[in-house]
């Protein structure tokens, strides 16, 4: 009679606890928009984070919940952002240019010499906890590879030079490897720009690149004044072009002493 009576106690409590259970999930459930499945669907599906979402799933939730700009999804471009404002009932704001990764770097193993050997964990943040990097042109690239690891869309390799290589037609220009590398010589750019640009990083005076890089811009103003469309300025000894005014002369090519001043390579577009 104690079993019977115990297991009817049971049962009982099973039936009270499973409909207040019932009744919690009924009246607390919160209805999930249907337009979170149908943006996700939109999205590439790579789950890359470059929206600062660990998903795609999360990332549509916080665009339905108002959180996020419709054309955070960098790697899904404008067709992406086209399709997710239709959804939401808004008006496009993609914008229709292409953004690929850029490395700002020629300092390779054999112009470029290390200050110590390296024996640590192969990731370029791990080796910047040693004095700062091994690299003697401390702006420079370190070549373990970070960046490359990183990318979801295997747009990025290390070449036999040490230095990472871009992949143009895989880069969607979603940022992660800029992110990722310590030394900030990666940068995203539109693809469609056009003329020349200067891939270096560094800061340093015209002396201290001398005896850390035989490649690296001594920013001595050389190519500013042979310039005639005022499209170059040297910034912090370093000097930038300014692509929508570069009009592929040559001219400061032909007085850089370091001949780094490098052709954009396009991107061929879909």
């Amino acid at each position: 009679m104690d079993l019977l009576t115990a297991l009817l106690v049971i049962g009982s409590m099973g039936l009270v606890f499973g409909g207040l259970l019932a009744f919690a999930a009924n009246r607390f459930a919160v209805e999930e928009d249907a337009r979170v499945e149908t943006i996700c669907d939109l999205l590439p599906g790579a789950n890359c984070g470059a929206c600062g979402f660990p998903g795609c799933i999360s990332f549509a939730e916080n665009i339905v919940g108002g959180k996020v700009d419709v054309s955070s999804c960098v790697p899904g471009g404008k067709d992406a952002c086209d399709s997710i404002c239709e959804v939401m009932g808004v008006d496009s704001v993609a914008s229709e240019a292409k953004k690929v990764a850029e490395v700002y770097c020629l300092g390779t193993r054999d112009v470029a010499p290390d200050k110590f050997e390296y024996h640590g964990v192969r990731d370029c943040k791990a080796a910047m906890a040693y004095s700062g990097g091994f690299k003697a042109c401390t702006h420079g690239c370190l070549g373990l590879g970070t960046c490359a690891d990183c990318c979801p869309f295997d747009a990025l390799h290390m070449g036999a030079n040490g230095l990472p290589l871009v992949d143009l037609e895989r880069c969607t220009g979603c940022g992660i490897c800029v992110k990722a590398c310590p030394r900030s010589i990666i940068r995203i750019v539109n693809a469609d720009r056009r003329g020349k640009y200067v891939p270096c990083n560094s800061k340093d005076k015209g002396k201290v690149v001398r005896q850390v890089c035989e490649v690296g811009c001594l920013g001595d103003k050389a190519c500013v004044k042979a310039c005639t469309q005022d499209a170059i300025v040297v910034e912090e000894f370093l000097a930038v072009i300014d692509s929508s005014k570069c009009d592929d002369c040559g001219k400061c090519v032909e007085v850089c002493k370091r001949m780094i001043i490098k052709d954009v390579v396009k991107v061929h577009h879909a």
